[in-house]
C-alpha cells in the first residue's frame, strides 16, 4: 500500500468539502474522522461551517482523551471512538445527511446494492440501526455494535448514514455509492416496473501489453480532454467514483480509455490507458469496458469517442427495464433518436449485443443495470448525448408525478427527421 504523505487534517478538510459541495450534507451537518498509527483521532469540529473548513479547524483527540485544537470535536465523537475501539481494521469513519439517504432512514429502509453490478463490492455490508439521540453514548454503542458485527455502511434511523473504511478514499467511495443507489432507487419509485436484479459478473480481462514509444500531439490533446470531461461529468452529478468510462480514438485500432475504478476528480493525463492493436499500455489496468470500446471503434467508423456511466435518472429506467422514450421532447429526439435497451442477461452473456445496437440513428444504448453508453464523433458530442439522456430521464420522471405523459406522434417524428436531415 502506498504511503500517504498528506496530513490527516488536510485529508479531512478535502473530503468533507467534497461531501458538502456534492450536496450530501449541510453547513452544520456531517463529520469525518481519521485514526492515525499512534491511536489519535483527528475529527471535524462541531458547529463550524463545512463550506469554509480549514486544517486549523480540525480537532485531535489523543488515546487518553485529551482534546487538542481551537474548537470542540464533533458531537458524534462517541460513535467514532466506539467504532475504532471495536473495529481495529477501520481507520476512517464518515457520517453525513444526504437528502436521499435521510429519506431512506425516515422510512426504515436501506438502499439495495444488488441493483447495480459492482456496487455491493464497493459498499460492503449495509445494515439498518435503530434510533438514539445524536451524539449520545448510547448511539455510539448502537452504531459500533453494527460495525463490530461486520457492517461497512450503517443506515441510522431518522438520521442518515455512517460508513467506515481503511482509507479516506474507500470510505468516501462507499458513502457516495450508497447515496447514488438511494437517488436512483427513489427516482425509480416513480416508475411502475419492478426492479431487475442481475447476477454480478466479473469482467476482468487479461491483456497483452506494450510500451508506447512516444505520444503524439493528438494523443496528448485527447488525454487532456478525457481529464476535463471526467471532472465535468462529476460536477454535473452524472457519475460517482468508479462508475465512469471515457474513451477516445486516436486512429484506427489505437485508442485511449480511462483506468478501472478511477476517481473522476483525481484523474491525471498520464492515467488514461492506451490500447493499440489489442494490446494494453504496460503497467496500467484499463476499464472493464475497454473491450467494448475497441469493438465499437472497429465496427462504427462514425464513432470516435464513448462515455459509459450510471447517472441516477437514467439508472431509474435501466434498473426497472422501463422504456425511456426520447420522443417525449423533440430536442432530445434530435440528439438521441430512439434509445434501444439491451437486457442485462444478454449483455452478460455477450457484450457484443450492445455494440450491435449502435448505429448513426441510435447513438445511445441503455444496458439494464449497467447504465448508458453514448458515442459520438468526439467527446463533446458523446458528452452532450449523455447529458441530454439524463436530462430527458429526469424530465419524464418529474412529469409522471404530475400526470400522464405522451410522446410526439410518428408524423411529427418523421417531420423532425426530414427537417434536420437525420439518419434513418
Amino acid at each position: 500500500m502506498a504511503i500517504e504523505y498528506i496530513h490527516p487534517s488536510k485529508l479531512l478538510v478535502d473530503a468533507l468539502q467534497r461531501v458538502y459541495d456534492y450536496g450530501m450534507t449541510t453547513t452544520s451537518g456531517g463529520n469525518i474522522s481519521i485514526k492515525d498509527e499512534e491511536g489519535n483521532i483527528w475529527i471535524t469540529p462541531s458547529g463550524i461551517d463545512k463550506g469554509t473548513l480549514t486544517p486549523a479547524d480540525i480537532m485531535k483527540v489523543t488515546p487518553s482523551g485529551e482534546k487538542i485544537g481551537c474548537h470542540t470535536p464533533s458531537c458524534e465523537l462517541p460513535f467514532h471512538s466506539e467504532v475504532y475501539r471495536r473495529r481495529p481494521d477501520v481507520n476512517v469513519v464518515l457520517h453525513a445527511h444526504s437528502p436521499s439517504l435521510v429519506a431512506f432512514s425516515l422510512v426504515g429502509k436501506s438502499p439495495d446494492a444488488a441493483w447495480v453490478p459492482g456496487a455491493e463490492k464497493i459498499c460492503g455490508k449495509i445494515v439498518f440501526s435503530r434510533y438514539d439521540i445524536p451524539g449520545s453514548i448510547s448511539l455510539g454503542k448502537i452504531i459500533s455494535e453494527e460495525f463490530a458485527k461486520g457492517a461497512d455502511c450503517v443506515m441510522m434511523e431518522n438520521h442518515g448514514a455512517v460508513v467506515c473504511g481503511k482509507t479516506i478514499d474507500e470510505a468516501f467511495a462507499r458513502f457516495e455509492t450508497l447515496d447514488f443507489l438511494a437517488r436512483m432507487q427513489i427516482q425509480a419509485s416513480g416508475l411502475t416496473n419492478p426492479p431487475v436484479l442481475p447476477q454480478a459478473k466479473c469482467c476482468d480481462i487479461k491483456w497483452e501489453t506494450f510500451v508506447p514509444a512516444s505520444a503524439s500531439p493528438a494523443e496528448c490533446a485527447l488525454r487532456d480532454s478525457i481529464v476535463k470531461f471526467a471532472a465535468r461529468l462529476y460536477r454535473q452529478r452524472l457519475v460517482y467514483t468508479g462508475s465512469l468510462t471515457l474513451s477516445a480514438q486516436i486512429s484506427g485500432d489505437d485508442f485511449l480509455v480511462t483506468p478501472k475504478g478511477f476517481d473522476p476528480l483525481k484523474l491525471a493525463v498520464a492515467d488514461s490507458v492506451r490500447i493499440q492493436n489489442g494490446r494494453c499500455e504496460e503497467g496500467k489496468t484499463p476499464a472493464c469496458f475497454a473491450k467494448v470500446c475497441r469493438e465499437i471503434y472497429r465496427r462504427c467508423d462514425w464513432a470516435h469517442a464513448l462515455i459509459a456511466t450510471k447517472s441516477p435518472n437514467l439508472m431509474a429506467f435501466a434498473c426497472t427495464a422501463s422504456e425511456l422514450d426520447s420522443r417525449m421532447i423533440p430536442e432530445s429526439y434530435i440528439q438521441l433518436r430512439d434509445m434501444p435497451v439491451v437486457k442485462y442477461a444478454d449483455f452478460a452473456a455477450d457484450w457484443m449485443k450492445a455494440v450491435e445496437k449502435l448505429t448513426p440513428a441510435t447513438p445511445v444504448v441503455i444496458i439494464e443495470n449497467v447504465g448508458v453508453v453514448a458515442v459520438g464523433k468526439n467527446l463533446t458530442q458523446a458528452f452532450d448525448r449523455l447529458e441530454v439522456s439524463d436530462f430527458t430521464a429526469n424530465c419524464i420522471l418529474l412529469a409522471r408525478r404530475l400526470g400522464t405523459v405522451k410522446p410526439i406522434n410518428q408524423a411529427q417524428v418523421d417531420e423532425i427527421i426530414d427537417t434536420f436531415k437525420l439518419p434513418r
